[in-house]
């Protein structure tokens, strides 16, 4: 697997960036992501490991806003949405910027340092809100272009709340009685390593983020569908209608 040890000592002279390729296997399709392993090496090597511990297998898409965010890494299913066992918080490292196509990693708010399994998927450039807001969003990886077809799939969905489901109408959601089954959720069936050559994608040139040591730019305002604050107790409160089938 993944040397992490040399993947620690990388530097970040440039930003013509090298990546571990993972292909994230999901009910929706596959999506696969180049990650950053030179220029974010703790983020990456704190995502390596949740993959190679198969943390991410069977968890689900437990938030979606559309043209914003696609996000998971948090949560499985049985009679609610549970926790998976997380480790200790990675430093983090707003690199580069978030834009289309990038994934970056949730934190809590008020705490830039805070990221742990969490992660999401950039659905339109948000690099005026993301890149300066809670010290920044660390940007790790982004997708090839035909995994785009696979987060808009996602997207799509009906969303009660702000979740993607499989197979509920809008009208449904406002149902107290609601019955869901793992069958309506997005899940992530598996995250596999398939290439984990540092330098496999060498010609990748993402975005650098330059507004995060702008001391001169205020970040905009936040509102309902630009709010980040990335509380990881949100969830159970925005979902307590889905009940598990028995």
């Amino acid at each position: 697997m993944k040397k992490l040890i040399l993947a620690s000592i990388l530097t970040a002279a440039s930003f013509s960036s090298a990546a571990t390729i993972i292909e994230m296997q999901t009910s929706q399709g596959t999506i696969e992501i180049n990650l950053f392993d030179q220029q974010t090496p703790k983020t990456v090597e704190n995502f390596l490991s949740y993959v190679d511990d198969a943390a991410y297998n069977q968890t689900v898409i437990h938030r979606s806003i559309n043209k914003f965010i696609i996000q998971g890494g948090g949560f499985t299913f049985s009679d609610k949405m549970d926790a998976i066992t997380t480790k200790p918080a990675v430093v983090n490292e707003p690199v580069f910027s978030n834009v289309k196509g990038t994934i970056a990693m949730a934190k809590q708010g008020g705490n830039e340092n805070s990221a742990t399994s969490q992660w999401f998927f950039n659905m339109s450039d948000n690099s005026q809100n993301l890149d300066l807001q809670n010290g920044g969003f660390t940007v790790f990886g982004q997708i090839t272009a035909q995994s785009q077809a696979t987060l808009d799939k996602i997207a799509a969905l009906v969303h009660c709340s702000e979740v993607p489901l499989v197979g509920i109408t809008k009208e449904q959601c406002s149902d107290e009685n609601l019955v869901i089954s793992n069958e309506n959720l997005v899940s992530i069936q598996n995250v596999v390593v398939l290439d984990d050559d540092p330098n496999s994608a060498q010609n990748l040139a993402p975005a650098e983020n330059t507004l995060i040591d702008n001391v001169d730019v205020t970040p905009p305002s936040s509102d309902s569908s630009g709010s980040m604050a990335w509380l990881l107790t949100a969830l159970l409160l925005v979902i307590p209608r889905l009940k598990r089938v028995k």
